[in-house]
């Protein structure tokens, strides 16, 4: 006897030839970071600079060398803060980037192309991890493609799209605070591990996935897995640190001390120079940059009660860790962007609860102050972002 079967229903078949809602928020990451490029290529045409090289500017030109030449064939060109010849210099940056650089130029990318190409595609694989942050907070699919919006467009992500470290540790944080949520525990200490070889600001990331594994072996008797947590997230950025200091002789804080003034002293000179900005005829970025680290402060305080105990562990770690370092006070609006998927979290949410037309309006004049802001650091500002 035949059998009938009954055509699916037309929205059943409409669902299934959707894009998955991940597809459409990386759609909308690169939207707003080819706004961001072309905003950027207006104002370098307008100053007269080089479009080309502000992918590469500042720390993009020490990555290049250590990717090109080594840590140590670039380090016999380099001078410490007060101009001295420096060797050890390149040391104070982390690994993943150039080696990441110089796996993609084996296939025959020019070392820049191939630093581009490394955080534009670790700024996409970050996208789905954003859009389960959100999911944690508010399950709503508008709040998780509005944070990827108010991420991709935060001030400074035009580092994004730069031979620039935030992208890659963007990516390997976000997944690690995937784990931690989901008790994904490998997950949460491979990122970590990852986000350990790119940058020092895993030294807050490692307190939150090593408190949160010890706290779920305790409290809801995990078991030994939260253990994997435990021992992989530390290896990356300690293993970087011995390396370092079996290379140089020094440890990797003596050398940003001697190389960049950077040491950690309490948020005195950021409270002195948030002050000067606030009080006296500052120059505008420096202006600019004293309100968004008093907004990223303001915004950490807002996660409390509002987002799971990591994320807010993790946002207001590395607000702090920014806030309480010295050295460069005018780069901190960069140094803050890597707690944007968390510190914006609020942001998004109450985003989605307005109109359409009303989400829609004010992202897209933040999209526009975001680009302009990043190209204005880039393109007017003569000091190092």
């Amino acid at each position: 006897m035949s059998r009938v079967l009954e055509a699916p229903p037309q929205a059943f078949v409409d669902q299934a030839r959707r894009p998955p809602l991940w597809v459409w928020a990386c759609g909308a990451y690169l939207l707003v970071r080819l706004l961001g490029v072309g905003v950027l290529a207006l104002m370098a045409a307008a100053a007269d600079e080089p479009f080309l090289d502000q992918f590469v500017a500042w720390d993009g030109q020490w990555y290049l060398g250590i990717a090109e030449h080594g840590y140590r064939g670039h380090g016999e060109a380099t001078v410490d803060a007060a101009g001295n010849p420096y060797s050890a210099a390149p040391f104070a940056f982390f690994p993943a980037l150039p080696a990441a650089m110089s796996i993609v130029a084996t296939l025959g990318a020019p070392l820049p192309v191939a630093g581009v190409i490394v955080t534009t595609a670790a700024g996409l694989l970050a996208v789905p991890a954003i859009m389960r942050i959100a999911e944690h907070v508010d399950p709503r699919p508008r709040v998780g493609l509005a944070l990827v919006v108010l991420v991709a467009a935060a001030p400074m992500s035009v580092t994004l799209s730069m031979v620039y470290t935030e992208a890659l540790f963007l990516a390997a944080a976000t997944w690690a605070l995937v784990g931690v949520l989901e008790r994904r525990w490998l997950m949460a200490g491979t990122g970590t591990l990852l986000a350990g070889l790119t940058r020092s600001t895993a030294a807050v990331l490692i307190a939150v996935v090593v408190a949160a594994a010890v706290w779920s072996m305790w409290r809801d008797r995990a078991g030994w897995r939260p253990l994997a947590a435990v021992v992989l997230a530390p290896l990356g950025l300690l293993g970087w640190w011995t390396i370092v200091v079996v290379a140089t002789g020094q440890t990797w804080q003596a050398i940003e001390l001697r190389g960049w003034n950077t040491e950690w002293d309490f948020g005195i000179e950021a409270a002195e120079w948030i002050g000067r900005a606030a009080t006296t005829e500052a120059r505008t970025w420096e202006t600019l940059g004293a309100a968004i680290a008093v907004a990223a402060v303001v915004l950490a305080v807002l996660l409390i009660r509002r987002v799971p105990w990591p994320l807010l562990a993790y946002g207001a770690g590395v607000v702090a860790l920014a806030i309480g370092s010295s050295g460069l006070p005018f780069i901190k609006p960069r140094v803050l962007f890597v707690a944007t998927p968390v510190l914006l979290l609020p942001v998004a949410v109450g985003l989605a609860k307005r109109h359409t037309s009303t989400l829609v309006a004010v992202l897209g004049g933040y999209v526009l102050a975001g680009a302009w802001l990043s190209g204005y650091a880039l393109t007017v500002w003569p000091h190092a972002i």
